[in-house]
């Protein structure tokens, strides 16, 4: 590997900016520390695509390594598709640079000859998701970080299907992306005497189209009719759910949604927020707050690229308490094939994906109806993955995953927050029919199948000795797996890096299953600096049993 001055040099002595060439000049004058991490190696492009801290620098998100990367894609696009008119759907978020990003993105696939769609203003994830089908594209970009912290942005492929890549399609494209050593390679403009590829701005006539197949998968209209007074606050966290999940709702019938007026402001540095994530509590500050201003029920939110949500309901004493995604996801699950069974559309070809490290609770929902539950690796791609491969002969009901992701029926291949809350505000109004909230909704579940409680630790390890730290926690476990979690002995491991035993692709992922039916899952984020230790509990003690597995294990 080349040592990272000299690759800062090279930038110094290559064909780019002036800008960015005084950005490498004051960081080599006043920082080195940070020049190192800039530098010290190239930002990879997984299988999922780029993310990173926005700078200069072959370690970073700038328009270098974004038009590096979309080279690659364009390489790989033409040496494989057939055909004159070959499509690629561009989109991006809220974020700082997204927009510049997401238009060299569209130029250098038009400088390739390729046909692009890009959006005219920013978009949700499952919107990109559902154009690339729309428009019969062959792939997608998506401009985003997700609910990363406003230094990051990132850029995600998505394939034909609708879903973001997978095998083999991801390995090829990154093998494609790692060949473009510098922006001399890159198409940034036609070659002269090339024709280039058209740019189509696309927009409102998609947002149409989407909104009218999210209301068809509605299953409760007459409750909503009865309760379309139950009153919602809605918050995008300054992102790009604010251009049409209030849209949905109002067109669903409700009356009540409530704004919280200056988080509707599209801005990536996301002002009132420490993190624009609905996972993080504080992030609902502000709804909550509304909420309590309005007397509403229900306090949904969605993080930049609208891809997740997460919901806070009134608890018994009318407190607003949070839901974590396996809640939500549990709930929903058993909503929708309770819905399903009332309306005889439950046979042996509907099914439902979850993650692995999503509760076994929705297992649970899922064997009351009899209905097939398939387990996938985390990540939404990997859900789409069975999606396609089922298409012909079963019908997806809905999926998730813990990390507030959720989707229902096959429009979009992506978790999509806009289908999301849609269907919690159509719960809740069912729920009313029966006299319950969603709170009571979801003892009633606990009451049914047994109370189980989750929580999830994440270690941010930052830099080029944060990704030694967590190669050394992973490697540590796996040598001396623990004997026993929370006083109940371990009974199974899984290592994920054993696919001929889990019959799922490699990754570096490790569960430990108790004889109590506690479980604790640990792995490396793909797109973050951090590890992720995952815990479930089952039984009326789990509250104390997570809060010891979490002194056990996270040191």
């Amino acid at each position: 590997m080349a040592d990272y001055k000299e690759v800062a040099k090279s930038w110094l002595e290559g064909p780019y900016d002036q800008e960015t060439k005084d950005q490498i000049l004051d960081l080599m004058n006043n920082d080195p520390t940070a020049l190192e991490d800039a530098f010290y190696r190239n930002l990879e492009f997984g299988t999922g695509g780029l993310r990173g801290i926005m700078g200069v620098g072959t370690n970073r998100m700038n328009k270098y390594t974004v038009g590096m990367a979309t080279q690659g894609l364009a390489n790989y696009i033409k040496a494989n598709v057939q055909g004159e008119d070959v499509k690629v759907c561009v989109s991006y978020d809220s974020r700082n640079n997204s927009k510049l990003f997401a238009q060299i993105t569209a130029d250098v696939l038009a400088a390739n000859g390729l046909h692009v769609y890009l959006f005219d203003d920013i978009r949700p994830t499952p919107e990109l998701s559902y154009a690339i089908r729309y428009e019969g594209a062959t792939a997608g970009v998506m401009v985003t970080a997700s609910h990363n912290p406003k230094e990051y942005n990132g850029y995600k492929v998505f394939w034909n299907d609708g879903g973001q890549i997978t095998a083999p399609v991801d390995t090829d494209i990154v093998a494609e992306v790692a060949k473009i050593a510098d922006p001399t390679q890159v198409l940034f403009a036609p070659k002269e005497g090339e024709k280039a590829g058209v740019i189509d701005i696309i927009g409102e006539e998609v947002d149409e189209h989407y909104m009218t197949d999210i209301l068809s998968l509605m299953l409760s209209p007459e409750s909503i009719a009865r309760h379309k007074d139950i009153k919602v606050v809605y918050t995008p966290l300054h992102g790009c759910g604010v251009k049409l999940v209030p849209e949905c709702l109002k067109r669903l019938g409700f009356e009540g949604i409530y704004h919280v007026p200056e988080q509707d402001v599209a801005d990536g540095n996301f002002p009132t927020v420490v993190s624009p994530n609905p996972e993080e509590p504080a992030a609902m500050k502000l709804a909550i707050a509304k909420a309590d201003e309005v007397g509403a029920d229900i306090v949904i939110a969605t993080d930049p690229d609208a891809d997740r949500m997460g919901i806070a309901v009134r608890d018994n004493d009318g407190k607003i308490v949070q839901f974590n995604g396996n809640q939500t996801g549990s709930m929903l699950t058993y909503y929708i094939l309770t819905r399903w069974a009332e309306l005889g559309k439950l046979d042996p070809s509907k099914y439902v994906v979850k993650t692995i490290v999503t509760t076994e609770l929705i297992t649970e929902i899922c064997a009351k109806f009899g209905v097939k539950v398939y387990n996938v690796l985390t990540g939404f791609k990997y859900i789409a993955e069975v999606v396609k491969r089922n298409e012909k002969d079963g019908e997806f009901i809905c999926g998730g995953e813990e990390s507030f992701g959720f989707n229902v029926g096959q429009f979009v291949r992506d978790k999509c927050a806009q289908v999301a809350a849609c269907m919690v505000a159509e719960c809740a109004a069912w729920a009313a029919d029966q006299g319950l909230t969603l709170y009571q909704l979801m003892q009633k579940i606990y009451a049914e199948f047994g109370y189980r409680k989750e929580g999830l630790v994440s270690l941010v390890k930052k830099g080029k000795t944060g990704a030694e730290e967590i190669q050394k926690i992973m490697v540590d476990f796996r040598q001396c797996p623990p004997k026993e979690l929370a006083g109940s002995p371990v009974c199974k491991v899984v290592d994920y890096l054993e696919p001929e035993k889990t019959g799922q692709p490699k990754s570096n992922v490790l569960q430990f299953f108790t004889e109590a039916g506690d479980v604790v899952s640990i792995r490396p984020s793909g797109t973050e600096p951090k590890i992720k230790f995952y815990f479930g509990a089952k039984g009326d003690n789990a509250d104390a049993k997570i809060e010891a597995l979490k002194a056990q294990l996270v040191k």
